[in-house]
């Protein structure tokens, strides 16, 4: 029987930006609980929470404190408990956000290799530094009280984990097992591929394995991991070529990999194209498929990076891919990013280079619900300011307009179901800067070209990104969705 979510559609909720249920201007549990009927009738089978753990919150909750409980910032375990039943209630399944590679300096294991406990053995330390990089900006060694350094492969207040500890790796098996027996479905797993260190600490050499990217031996972890998940997914945060980030997707590791490089591709039929061939045959040779994305909170929206249209299109492309597709929240209401100056900023990626690295607070803020103070989602003040013409991206609007951006998704959530059955995907001639491809008796055609092109005659259109655009072409930056036979196209 075919795993639920090897094909699955999640929809990854920035929780602090979801709904505010207390008024404070942070998203909350009571408040995504009260957002689920909304999730349910977009058509998702699946919801991946960002981190609600007890944090200090100085990386917005990927600094955890205690990896078994939830921060009062957006509620308690009882709470936690009242969203997990409301989504299972309603058909949805739910992912956590797993953080293994770091911990907040709070945790109390930091706390105590700080004051020179055997705690120490958890984490990175050296007498001297290397001249590793943190992905923030900087060195990636801090200094303790004694002299001593140790490792943070992000900000300061995240001092890496030393996998190699057996109290390390006991320790995240049992909160694998506290989520699980506690009704959770699977997780996402935060920075897949650093949990492994070079015990030398060596440099960088492009002739060498990497000292802390992508080890042999993470893999080793995660095959731990899978006797304890049994069959629940586990999906990767692995940045690389697809071969090596789909060996994370193995059924003995945890199953499935995102596939970052549609990211980075061009708005390129010939580009797309060798990136799905590349992602689709590194995740076979695996026994796997792919887990597609147009975005997320970590990067600026789809819809700023290719344009509403382009963006609109991108994701009905991508959905009928063969594999699971995690959909952004607001990428439904198209959502841009917001201008969020300087002074506001919240992110410490860019405060902690003084703005050399890319701000994600316009990816990130605070989704628009309705038209009014707050756009719906709080009655204080938003932790990040909302954008004074987002009313015209409100939810109880675009759910009423059958031309809309969240009305197109939702129409072709619901065809996914029946229409993309087959695993199988082949390409058919088509003039340069259009992609069709092919999955049974179903065809998907993307146009990235500046022509139109006709479609094939029979054709029964299905789902479409431009509703309304004239019935017998795809429009130039448009996606069409076909079900037919076996006919000749026509260019």
């Amino acid at each position: 029987m075919t795993s639920w979510w090897r094909n699955a559609v999640v929809y990854q909720v920035y929780v602090r930006s979801f709904l505010d249920g207390d008024g404070d201007g942070v998203g909350d549990l009571v408040g995504l609980t009260a957002g689920l009927d909304a999730v349910a009738r977009l058509g998702v089978d699946a919801v991946w929470l960002t981190p609600v753990y007890r944090s200090p919150q100085a990386d917005h909750g990927y600094d955890v404190a205690d990896h078994r409980d939830i921060d009062p910032l957006f509620g308690d375990l009882a709470a936690f408990d009242t969203f997990l039943g409301a989504a299972h209630e309603r058909g949805l399944r739910v992912l956590m956000d797993l953080v293994p590679n770091h911990v907040s300096d709070q945790h109390p294991w930091f706390v105590a290799a700080k004051a020179g406990g055997p705690e120490r053995s958890r984490f990175h330390v050296r007498s001297t530094p290397t001249r590793w990089r943190s992905m923030f900006g900087g060195s990636a060694w801090s200094p303790l009280p004694d002299g001593d350094w140790y490792l943070h492969l992000f900000a300061p207040e995240q001092p890496d984990l030393n996998w190699a500890d057996p109290v390390v790796q006991a320790d995240f098996v049992a909160t694998l097992r506290f989520w699980l027996d506690r009704g959770v479905d699977g997780f996402r797993v935060d920075v897949a591929g650093g949990l492994a260190k070079d015990p030398a600490y060596g440099e960088v050499r492009r002739s060498a394995q990497h000292p802390h990217w992508d080890r042999t031996e993470v893999h080793d972890i995660y095959r731990s991991w899978r006797r304890v998940l049994g069959d629940a997914p586990a999906v990767a945060e692995a940045w690389g070529p697809p071969e090596r980030t789909a060996a994370f997707a193995r059924p003995d590791e945890l199953g499935q990999a995102f596939a970052f490089d549609v990211l980075r591709t061009p708005w390129s039929a010939a580009a797309l194209r060798r990136t799905v061939d590349a992602q689709l045959a590194a995740h076979r040779a695996v026994g796997a498929l792919p887990a597609w994305v147009a975005g997320n909170h970590d990067i600026a929206r789809v819809a700023t990076r290719l344009g509403p249209e382009r963006a609109l299109a991108l994701h009905l492309f991508l959905l009928a891919l063969p594999g699971a597709f995690y959909l952004y929240a607001g990428d439904e209401l198209g959502l841009p990013d917001a201008d969020v100056p300087p002074e506001q900023w919240q992110d410490p990626q860019s405060l902690r280079s003084a703005g050399t690295l890319p701000n994600r607070d316009g990816a990130r803020v605070p989704l628009p619900w309705a038209a009014g103070p707050g756009v719906g989602f709080t009655t204080g003040t938003p932790w990040l300011p909302i954008p004074s013409t987002w009313p015209q991206y409100a939810r109880d609007r675009q759910e009423a307009d059958p031309g809309s951006t969240w009305a197109v998704l939702h129409r072709a959530l619901a065809a996914r179901r029946t229409l993309w059955t087959s695993e199988d995907l082949t390409w058919q001639d088509a003039r340069p800067g259009v992609l069709v491809g092919r999955r049974g008796d179903a065809l998907v055609v993307l146009n990235t070209s500046s022509r139109p092109w006709r479609l094939p005659t029979g054709a029964s259109v299905v789902a479409r990104s431009r509703p309304g655009a004239e019935p017998t072409i795809v429009t130039p930056s448009e996606c069409v969705w076909l079900a037919d036979g076996p006919v000749p196209f026509r260019g």
